[in-house]
């Protein structure tokens, strides 16, 4: 009796604390304008995070829509968001970019508006209907919730749910109206939350990779007024003629390239109003005989100011791409301690894996980066950059090539065969271009670093990656006719993944086709600690692991290392002392970050966990861990908390 007094005590007086610890917002989807996917909550912490447990969970309820008359066929794609929390309310965009307001505490659904964007079938991106977060803007009288959902940028009254008709037209503005040349709209995209500064609501746009042709849609970045929709500003990040970089498109050709968009977040240094944008490909991501010259400000970091959308600095990390290393992520605001004073700095993770840092405000390295000789291209009417800059520190966090030693080797017929396919293509360092007989490029095209690979400890000065090791071929081919802009070449990526197989039959009762195993050894994902004041790695550990290859029929009985797990997402890291992640994969880890020691796990219910978690303190004390999971027809939210609090 006497121990179930204590117990009951020790509990009330929990919920005391919890009732009087302050409430702690998540004001943007990746926690700060700056990108840092930092909590400077410690309520969860390494000695306690073992008692997670599910406080709610909420699903989107959006399933696959069929062909019919009058409608394209349409299907949600990964569960991608990140949820802005803001007053206990939860906003969270879908699969099929609507928004839901929830209690942050419950789960509990409070309105959803739904665009109906579904009605133009699905996008040319390749990745069903995705949507990674919603911004907000808020005065003294109003919030509003701001959606980039395809072409349309509609404002969302908060407390409704219902769009603003004085903001556009009845609360929509048609993003591809104010672009430099007419496009097909069912090209356009977005999947990334627009950036919101003072009055100003800024979007860039996605475009299918696979899209290839004159005039295909530009990558213009907007700027419009959070109360009118008008537009403000507008920056050409392929230039118009006289502007800055337009001679580094030979031949006229900025007059008809596009593509060279800003499909990944952007990150704001909000005090000085500096806007970071992470530049993608241009059209035709792999062969460029048709727009000689390094390309600005393709594959580019780029600073604006956010008043006029006037180019403060840029660097271009990779001269006339060939390989689609367009930036995926948003660039990381830190500072840093350098010559013993605090240093304001930018940290661009890219798919080359490498960490390129930059002054903050001038755009000059930290470290020395350098251009070094690359190989040519022997493709015809392609001309390769000679050089391609190269970051002397901090060192690389994936592998960057792939030789006869780095072959999968589980058994020696997976080894025989690994190579018999490696030594039918090319291989070489990084940049090594495509090819006609096919070029095996490492690291491959969702890097390196993918849309959502770090996080920043601003106590630590830390960074953490998550990586992914994972091949492509590249094979350059005849065109087909309206396939390519003027020369008759592109790339033929219906072989692009490499993989190998054993015998059809070598341990197939059934005789079904044997599942390709990758090319390569594991780890296919890991997670690295990078201090950013040395550019030193602390640690790097798999992250993650891959039941598609641990249980292949080929590899039964077979002793396998950690594998880790191929993915574009990193994770969240809090004053706790963990990191949250699943690298992509279907478990949610949290990591000590002294070492990236797993400290709790948890086999998520719907599947992949294709998203960077949040973590917030709601008015009720409690601290949560929320995280977008699955996809298709089974697409939730999960919240965790110490005990299932809520």
């Amino acid at each position: 009796m006497i121990g179930r007094v204590a117990s009951l005590t020790i509990l009330s007086l929990a919920c005391v604390m919890r009732a009087g610890a302050q409430r702690v917002d998540w004001p943007t989807t990746s926690g700060d304008a700056g990108a840092m996917r930092y909590s400077a909550l410690a309520d969860i912490n390494r000695e306690n995070v073992s008692r997670l447990k599910v406080a709610w969970r909420w699903n989107t309820g959006e399933r696959s829509i069929p062909a019919s008359a009058g409608q394209k066929p349409a299907r949600p794609g990964l569960f991608q968001a990140s949820p802005v929390v803001i007053g206990d309310t939860l906003y969270v965009s879908t699969g099929y970019a609507a928004v839901a307001a929830l209690n942050a505490k419950t789960g509990v659904q409070l309105w959803k508006f739904d665009p109906e964007i579904w009605r133009a079938g699905q996008p040319s991106n390749g990745t069903g209907l995705v949507h990674r977060g919603v911004a907000t803007w808020s005065s003294r009288r109003e919030r509003r919730i701001f959606i980039n959902a395809r072409w349309k940028l509609i404002a969302i009254d908060a407390k409704t749910g219902k769009p603003i008709p004085s903001f556009g037209n009845n609360g929509e503005v048609d993003l591809t109206a104010t672009l430099r040349r007419p496009v097909n709209k069912l090209q356009y995209t977005n999947t990334s939350p627009p950036m919101v500064w003072g009055n100003l609501v800024v979007v860039g746009n996605g475009v299918g990779d696979r899209i290839r042709y004159r005039n295909d849609p530009p990558g213009d970045v907007q700027a419009f007024d959070v109360r009118t929709g008008k537009r403000v500003w507008s920056f050409h990040t392929i230039p118009d003629s006289a502007e800055f970089g337009w001679k580094t498109w030979e031949d006229g050709s900025y007059k008809y390239m596009g593509h060279t968009n800003v499909w990944s977040p952007m990150s704001l240094d909000v005090a000085r109003g500096l806007l970071f944008l992470p530049v993608s490909t241009p059209t035709n991501d792999w062969y460029g005989g048709d727009r000689k010259g390094d390309n600005l400000f393709a594959e580019s970091v780029v600073a604006l100011d956010m008043r006029t959308g006037k180019r403060v600095w840029h660097y271009q990390l990779v001269h006339h791409g060939l390989w689609d290393y367009d930036l995926p992520a948003p660039p990381v605001l830190a500072t840093i301690t350098w010559n013993g004073r605090p240093r304001d700095v930018v940290a661009v993770p890219s798919k080359t894996a490498w960490i390129y840092v930059f002054d903050r405000v001038t755009g000059k390295p930290i470290w020395p980066i350098v251009e070094r000789p690359v190989p040519a291209s022997d493709v015809p009417g392609e001309r390769a950059s000679p050089t391609q800059p190269m970051p002397t520190n901090p060192a690389p966090f994936t592998r960057q090539t792939v030789t006869e030693n780095d072959l999968i080797d589980f058994t020696p017929e997976l080894k025989r065969r690994a190579l018999e396919v490696f030594r039918k293509y090319r291989s070489g360092p990084i940049f090594t271009p495509p090819s006609e007989q096919g070029t095996i490029t490492m690291p491959g095209s969702i890097g390196g670093a993918g849309w959502g690979s770090t996080a920043y400890d601003p106590v630590t000065h830390t960074l953490f990656v998550k990586g992914t090791n994972n091949p492509v071929l590249y094979r350059i081919q005849k065109g087909v006719p309206n396939d390519t802009i003027g020369y008759d070449y592109t790339v033929d990526l219906t072989g692009s993944g490499l993989g190998v197989t054993a015998d059809p039959d070598s341990g197939m009762a059934d005789h079904t086709p044997p599942q390709q195993l990758p090319l390569i050894k594991p780890p296919y994902g890991n997670m690295t600690a990078i201090n950013l004041d040395s550019g030193k790695q602390l640690w790097q550990v798999p992250l993650g692991d891959t039941p598609a290859i641990r249980d292949h029929p080929l590899l039964k009985g077979v002793a396998l290392p950690p594998l880790g797990v191929a993915g574009a997402v990193g994770g969240t890291v809090t004053r706790g002392g963990l990191i949250f992640a699943t690298g992509g994969g279907a478990v949610l880890y949290a990591l000590d970050t002294r070492d990236g020691t797993v400290r709790w796990q948890y086999d998520l219910p719907a599947g992949r966990g294709y998203s960077n978690p949040v973590s917030y303190r709601g008015a009720n004390g409690v601290q949560y861990i929320v995280m977008a999971t699955g996809g298709g027809d089974n697409s939730e939210l999960v919240a965790f908390s110490l005990d299932g609090a809520h």
